[in-house]
């Protein structure tokens, strides 16, 4: 009977140990941008696990929400719902409304120690340029990317073209991809030299071609835009003239999506996207493949893209303190490198690249320095206030040009007379 006592007793103090425990676990919701399944959200597990039995007073539930979009638009339904929300990675983009909004909180209200100041100040100063508004920091970088060349080398050394030597000029571009266009007996092209995505982001790509003019899309504040210069003209009559006057590229648009599947299909012997694709080209290419930066016209360049995480404005104080300590944890050097490695989108800081594992990944792999090399001469990727409708417009201008609707002067004056008639109304709101 003693024992029966002691044994419950015993319960008792378990039970109560355990409800104890619970009342000091902080729970905390992320939302992520990514489909549900998959090799990535089988990364971000692994992470956010590795973060919790660090941090065992911390519970994450990691809500996985689709695109940049989808994350954006659920995160925000859920805090209107009065569901709190601690932290998300978003576009980098989105901050300036995000700001506006009030749904974000800067960091720098977190910001402590010594040791915080340090993480604080350890980014690249491109990644951070889509992350800060008046002094303040708001995005911390962990998805990010820039545009990259990727090329097929076995098909460079088939058109008689070095291939560790790929095009660094628009010129040298347009010649080397029509060496590489590759017909049938009947004249169809099996194998085109290049393609450049024109769905999905086109403001992305154009960006690119802008940076390479020597020109930006927007001002730093986000209130007005320059896409009809005379510069920016050229850049999408040269992206336009890729197709119709070198035929190195489909006329027409290039699908975003499918593009990644054309290059491993050896559809095209080059493309232009996001160093993001670096692990899966690598990982499923049949051939040789290079990766390069960008070509100039007046100088090389590619904006920056992709997802930051931001602090959400909405939880108890020690919510959004258990979300910034995951915020931390989660753009670490280690983690920033084991994200880099999995993915291929870039790592966010120096020390990032001086983590073992990523310089080991990188003597195996040096096509993964590339993006971090052109983070040398990249620019923000374009961000204004009523940044949705803002890029639809510049969206639809870049594609009336490339399916023949409208001339490149004619599309982008229109793109910036809407999007100054945007502007203006955002001024006034």
């Amino acid at each position: 009977m003693k024992l029966k006592k002691h044994t419950t007793a015993l319960g008792l103090l378990a039970t109560l140990a355990m409800t104890q425990a619970m009342a000091d676990t902080t729970d905390i919701t992320m939302y992520y941008p990514i489909a549900v399944g998959g090799p990535l959200t089988q990364v971000v597990d692994n992470m956010v696990g590795d973060f919790e039995a660090a941090n065992p007073d911390i519970n994450v539930t990691a809500i996985y929400a689709g695109n940049y979009d989808d994350t954006r638009v659920k995160a925000l339904a859920a805090i209107n719902a009065g569901e709190p929300v601690q932290t998300s990675v978003m576009f980098s983009i989105d901050m300036l409304e995000l700001q506006r909004r009030g749904v974000i909180r800067p960091f720098d209200d977190f910001v402590k120690t010594d040791e915080d100041k340090q993480w604080l100040q350890s980014f690249y100063p491109a990644l951070m340029q889509n992350g800060q508004l008046e002094g303040q920091t708001y995005g911390i970088p962990f998805q990010r990317s820039t545009i990259v060349m990727f090329y097929n080398k076995d098909a460079f050394r088939e058109a008689g073209l070095d291939p560790e030597k790929a095009p660094e000029t628009w010129e040298e571009m347009a010649k080397v991809a029509g060496k590489l266009v590759k017909k049938n007996d009947q004249g169809d092209t099996e194998r085109w030299g290049l393609m450049v995505p024109s769905t999905g982001y086109p403001y992305w790509m154009f960006g690119a071609f802008a940076k390479q003019q020597g020109e930006a899309l927007m001002n730093q504040a986000g209130t007005e835009v320059n896409f009809n210069s005379p510069k920016m003209v050229e850049a999408l009559q040269y992206w336009r003239d890729l197709g119709t006057k070198y035929e190195v590229m489909p006329t027409g648009t290039i699908e975003w999506g499918t593009l990644r599947q054309e290059f491993l299909e050896q559809n095209t012997a080059m493309m232009w996207h996001t160093t993001g694709n670096l692990s899966a080209v690598m990982q499923q290419a049949s051939f040789d493949v290079g990766v390069a930066q960008l070509p100039a016209s007046i100088e090389p360049g590619s904006p920056t893209g992709g997802g930051n995480f931001y602090l959400m404005n909405s939880g108890s104080d020690a919510e959004q303190e258990a979300a910034y300590r995951l915020v931390k944890f989660m753009t670490s050097p280690d983690r920033s490198a084991q994200w880099s490695i999995a993915t291929g989108y870039v790592g966010n800081s120096e020390a990032a690249y001086a983590t073992d594992e990523l310089q080991e990944y990188a003597k195996q792999v040096p096509q993964a320095l590339v993006a971090r090399d052109q983070l040398n001469v990249a620019t923000a990727e374009l961000a204004t206030f009523e940044a949705g409708r803002v890029r639809r417009v510049l969206d639809d201008a870049i594609q009336a040009t490339l399916t023949g609707q409208a001339s490149a002067e004619e599309s982008l004056n229109s793109a910036q007379s809407q999007a100054e008639r945007l502007l203006r109304r955002a001024s006034r709101g």
